[in-house]
């Protein structure tokens, strides 16, 4: 029997979405966000979002748009950096191109960055399934990270409608350091 040391918290659930709120808008549906203890990131689906990257090539028989180079998805205060950006859509529901989109999932890679407010996470890797509504951000270290508080492990499994967070330390330990200023005051 293998023992994988895990640390379980809530997080925003619009951390799980900050990378995605832009095609989410594209496909129609609605990010929601849940109270939690760590509620840095949150999206506005009513404020514009803007894509750039050096390259977008869209695949409409493959159901995928591809971004690559210097990728960034800005939304409000939300931000998505990575190397790379898949998007996969359902087959003949609609495209990218023409706005209409039903997104399947979004994989991102080469150097994953999300931020918002005072929330940041960083990975190798990522993706979200829009269908079972998880985010999965994979490294040799994942870093989320709110003000002073600072949670590392290599693999975090987030279920985006709740906000539940499960962070893995993948034969490792994960660490945890916490700023005693950070609690709230009764």
């Amino acid at each position: 029997m293998s023992v994988r040391p895990a640390i379980f918290f809530r997080i925003s659930a619009s951390l799980a979405v900050a990378g995605i709120g832009a095609l989410m808008i594209v496909s129609g549906a609605a990010a929601q966000a849940t109270s939690s203890k760590m509620k840095g990131l949150e999206l506005s689906n009513d404020k514009p979002i803007q894509i750039e990257s050096d390259k977008l090539e869209i695949k409409d028989p493959e159901s995928k748009a591809i971004f690559t180079g210097n990728v960034k998805v800005v939304q409000g205060t939300t931000t998505l950096q990575a190397g790379s950006m898949t998007v996969f859509y359902k087959s003949g529901a609609g495209s990218v191109s023409s706005g209409d989109a039903d997104i399947d999932r979004i994989e991102v890679s080469q150097r994953v960055f999300l931020s918002s407010g005072t929330q940041q996470a960083t990975a190798d890797s990522g993706e979200f399934d829009m269908t079972k509504q998880t985010l999965v951000l994979k490294g040799d270290k994942v870093v989320l990270s709110e003000g002073k508080n600072v949670f590392v492990g290599c693999q975090l499994n987030v279920q985006m409608n709740t906000g539940e967070a499960q962070l893995e330390a993948c034969g490792g330990r994960v660490q945890i350091q916490l700023d005693p200023k950070s609690q709230k005051k009764n």
